[in-house]
């Protein structure tokens, strides 16, 4: 039985035994990764760039661009550097930043959507005071918000999982470093404090959800009170995204985590995180901007700007 000061690195789990397979799930990775970085470094450009989109709800899908392109760096690329040189280790500083990080950005991440759901409802529900209640004062506020719950529930989780002994090996079955992977290494003696941890946050992150969806119930009721088609059609173009946001982030996540056992397996459990931690980024930007007219102007004139550029070098 060992400790973990004799652990010195994990093994993650290897994607494919053959070097063909090896490479499609790199250049898949790689596809991926690019497309979900231009996509929100695009989001993140025609926001800032814009004066027009210089208000509360974008503000936020800023800080979401973000979020969805730190998270999704912290996984991707150490997979795709494992694969194509072929190799799993990573060292266990390294295993326990990438825990930190990834639970720092996805948990931001969550509480960042719960604050947008709340911009929501007062844009919708009270919208002579949304000027009041969401001043630029506050929506830095609460954004700041959102990213300390975040770094203190990846601080106080990292540091509960990696405090206890390893006793069951260094061998990871995932292909970064999750959290109910790690546990399984732990001695099972030993890690009931993050257990504990891990029922306090469900509490908190489902307290969250409920008041996403109180949130939405009185958005609808107030939006069904509309007289014009027109207006309910624009309350419901500036409420849908988010909310397609939220169920695509929660739905993942919880069959991530909550899945029954009976149909737990390691090649399941492995679809299950490719899912989760790069559709959510990479469909996030396509999600905001599909059904909004100003973003949609946004980015066209900022298209507009590099073809110029382009053309004048």
């Amino acid at each position: 039985m060992s400790n973990s000061s004799s652990v010195t690195h994990f093994l993650l789990l290897a994607f494919a035994d053959t070097r063909e397979l090896q490479l499609l799930h790199f250049w898949l990775f790689l596809a991926i990764y690019l497309a979900a970085l231009l996509a929100n470094v695009l989001i993140f450009t025609a926001i800032a760039c814009d004066h027009r989109l210089h208000t509360p709800m974008y503000f936020f899908l800023l800080n979401l661009a973000l979020l969805d392109m730190a998270s999704i760096s912290t996984t991707v690329p150490k997979a795709m550097d494992d694969t194509i040189w072929d190799t799993r280790a990573i060292s266990y500083t390294g295993c326990a930043a990438q825990l930190f990080f990834f639970l720092f950005f996805i948990s931001s991440e969550y509480s960042l959507l719960t604050t947008m759901s709340y911009d929501r409802y007062v844009a919708i529900c009270k919208p002579l005071h949304y000027g009041t209640l969401l001043g630029s004062r506050a929506c830095v506020h609460m954004a700041a918000a959102a990213w300390g719950t975040g770094f203190l529930n990846a601080l106080l989780h990292t540091a509960s999982t990696f405090s206890p002994p390893v006793c069951h090996g260094n061998a990871v079955d995932q292909f970064f470093c999750e959290l109910p992977q790690i546990l399984k290494l732990s001695c099972s003696d030993s890690y009931l404090s993050e257990v504990g941890l891990i029922v306090v946050s469900a509490c908190v992150a489902f307290g969250c959800f409920i008041f996403v969806v109180l949130s939405y119930v009185q958005i609808f009721r107030a939006v069904l009170r509309i007289p014009s088609e027109q207006g309910r059609h624009k309350a419901f173009s500036m409420c849908l995204p988010h909310l397609a946001v939220v169920s695509l982030f929660v739905s993942t996540a919880v069959f991530a985590h909550l899945k029954p056992p009976s149909i737990s397996s390691p090649l399941l459990d492995v679809m299950v995180a490719i899912v989760y931690t790069l559709v959510p980024p990479t469909l996030n930007p396509l999600i905001y901007s599909m059904r909004n007219q100003e973003l949609k102007d946004a980015l066209r004139t900022l298209m507009a700007g590099f073809v110029s550029a382009a053309r004048d070098c």
